[in-house]
């Protein structure tokens, strides 16, 4: 959600702060702020809109003129959108200054009591409430205040604190937030996520939960919650600044859709040795799965479920994240759970991983970010290798989980015997080919531009598929309304007649996604159906299945196996999706009201 940046070292800290918080504008965002330690004062400048408000605020401002300072965006939880509530927020006296990425529960008991020793509060944040609780409890050494507050608060919370008293340094704690840290030839940083760091160093250190780091511009020192100092190892990113930038696109979500071929292939090819899937350490005999992820990696899940129980014949499940705790799902030591999460620091999977361990379940994490605190937990991680992702709306880390699920259903088939090595082969020399069969899908857009220019202005519009497509169809309808802001709906097609073809009336667009030979028939049975009402109807199958007598639009995707159609059928919905909001001049690398990385439950 919030992204937070700080820095300490020997170059003015104002434009390091404003280039890392515009490198994590694509968390999701309604407000910006920088504090600065200037002398014997901390300066605060916030504004609420976007950092280009921020920047013209402090453009000529000498009061921001320091070395030391830290800077946020906020997406509003507590109180609306305003100056007011936009942070950093500082404690009564001005003493401290607090940058904060999470949600703390008991803010209100908290709040209450500073009320009764007479603390006056003026914004609606729970971020206010840490300033103040800091300052209540100061007697003179910030690190033992910060550990002793820690221990008060629940809920979860990434700080960077400034202390007027130690002007030269900035303290940071975190809990179930992610806190980066890293260090350059001119000082140390820290960050919410490495984009906004990567401009200085690729090297980096974690901050674990409940520790507490004094970054100064020679040293970063690491405690923890009982003050005692740690030994910390730094991990290496291997992508640099030019893979979260933008390379000449209009957004990154375009960007990020034409890379899906190379971050397919990232992934698919360090667990194919000697033609057949591989996979280091990862335990087989488990007799039931669950997969649990929220959004778009829910919609993967549902896929992954459909094929590893087809091709591996092994119960699965699958439960949105949020709900995966009061489910009461079935778990025993005999129980693989799969989570899967683009940033590894989804709190709803956060909890849902932490639900399942508790219950003696094995741990499956399913990530894209290396040293995320869900690749941590996790007993076993498969990393997706698809790369920086900025856009809120997600294309090649979904399709990356795609194929991590098509890799773990070929091998568990394999390894169980439900599936034959001559089998197993010709589904791995086809996935293989994805890659290429989604480059030739993206060489031809211009249909799709051409349908998008028909369509932009729709109200509503319904994607029908039955079985996977149906899957396929979710997470179509998703990328819709998330960029567009249309009412966007996916239905299995079967169940059309059973309330929703009430919704249907004439010139209501209906996208059917038809990949199935052996469903095929079926659905377009359906789509006579909602022809009869009035619908217009863009069919979406293979190559060489002419729909266009049954459907007013066609599109089409290189044949593949059944079980990898997903993977090509998404990519001709995604830049739909694009084109529609493009030409509704919408702001689609960051959509309304939503964020990248949701570290709010």
């Amino acid at each position: 959600m919030c992204g937070i940046v700080g820095y300490v070292g020997t170059k003015e800290v104002t434009p390091i702060l404003l280039d890392g918080l515009t490198r994590l504008e694509y968390r999701g965002y309604d407000s910006a702020g920088i504090a600065i330690s200037a002398g014997d004062e901390l300066v605060v400048r916030k504004t609420k809109g976007r950092l280009a408000v921020l920047k013209d605020l402090v453009q000529g401002d000498t009061g921001v003129s320091g070395n030391v300072g830290i800077g946020h965006t906020r997406w509003a939880t507590h109180g609306e959108p305003n100056d007011v509530n936009s942070h950093p927020q500082e404690s009564r006296s001005g003493k401290f200054v607090v940058v904060h990425n999470g949600v703390i529960d008991n803010y209100l008991e908290l709040k209450n009591k500073l009320l009764r020793h007479g603390y006056e509060f003026i914004s609606e944040t729970d971020t206010e409430v840490i300033a103040h609780l800091i300052e209540y409890y100061y007697k003179g050494d910030i690190l033992d205040t910060l550990i002793r507050v820690q221990n008060k608060l629940e809920g979860s919370y990434a700080l960077g604190v400034l202390c007027a008293d130690a002007p030269d340094q900035i303290t940071v704690i975190r809990k179930d937030s992610p806190l980066i840290i890293g260090e350059c030839p001119h000082g140390k940083i820290m960050a919410s996520d490495i984009p906004a760091m990567l401009k200085y160093t690729r090297d980096f250190y974690e901050l674990g939960e409940k520790e507490t780091a004094v970054l100064t511009k020679d040293s970063i020192t690491f405690y923890d919650i009982n003050k005692e100092e740690l030994q910390k190892d730094t991990f290496h990113v291997d992508w640099d600044i030019d893979a979260a930038e933008k390379g000449g696109f209009e957004h990154f979500m375009m960007k990020e859709i034409t890379e899906q071929p190379r971050a397919v292939t990232d992934t698919i090819s360090p667990h194919i040795r000697d033609g057949k899937v591989f996979f280091e350490d990862l335990p087989l005999g488990f007799d039931k799965f669950y997969i649990t992820a929220c959004g778009s990696a829910y919609h993967a899940g549902i896929i992954g479920k459909n094929i590893i129980q087809q091709l591996a014949r092994i119960s699965v499940e699958t439960e949105l994240a949020s709900e995966f705790r009061y489910a009461n799902p079935i778990i025993t030591e005999n129980t693989l759970v799969i989570i899967v999460s683009q940033s590894g620091e989804t709190a709803d999977s956060l909890a849902a991983l932490r639900y399942a361990k508790d219950k003696g379940a094995a741990t499956l994490a399913i990530v894209n970010v290396v040293g995320s605190s869900i690749a941590k937990e996790a007993d076993y991680v498969i990393f997706t290798n698809a790369g920086p992702e900025i856009a809120v709306a997600t294309t090649k880390a979904y399709s990356c989980q795609l194929a991590v699920f098509y890799l773990l259903a070929i091998h568990l088939g394999t390894e169980r015997g439900t599936i034959d090595a001559e089998h197993a082969a010709r589904l791995l020399d086809e996935l293989k080919e994805i890659p290429a069969k989604i480059e030739k899908i993206l060489g031809d857009k211009e249909q799709v531009q051409f349908l998008a220019s028909r369509h932009y202005a729709a109200k509503d519009v319904f994607f029908i598929g039955r079985g996977l497509d149906y899957a396929a169809g979710l997470e179509a309808s998703l990328k819709l309304k998330e960029i567009s802001y249309i009412h966007s709906e996916a239905y299995a097609a079967g169940e059309l007649k059973h309330g929703t073809i009430a919704l249907i009336e004439k010139d209501s667009l209906v996208v059917a996604i038809a990949t199935s030979e052996k469903l095929f028939d079926k659905l377009m049975s359906n789509v006579m159906v909602v022809k009869a009402r009035g619908a217009q109807v863009l069919g979406l199958t293979w190559e060489g299945n002419g729909i266009e007598s049954t459907c007013d639009f066609a599109l089409y995707i290189p044949k593949t196996e059944d079980v990898f159609t997903p993977s090509l059928s998404i990519i001709p919905l995604q830049l739909f999706s694009y084109y529609v909001a493009s030409m509704r001049g919408l702001d689609i690398d960051k959509p309304r009201n939503l964020a990248k990385s949701v570290t709010i439950e």
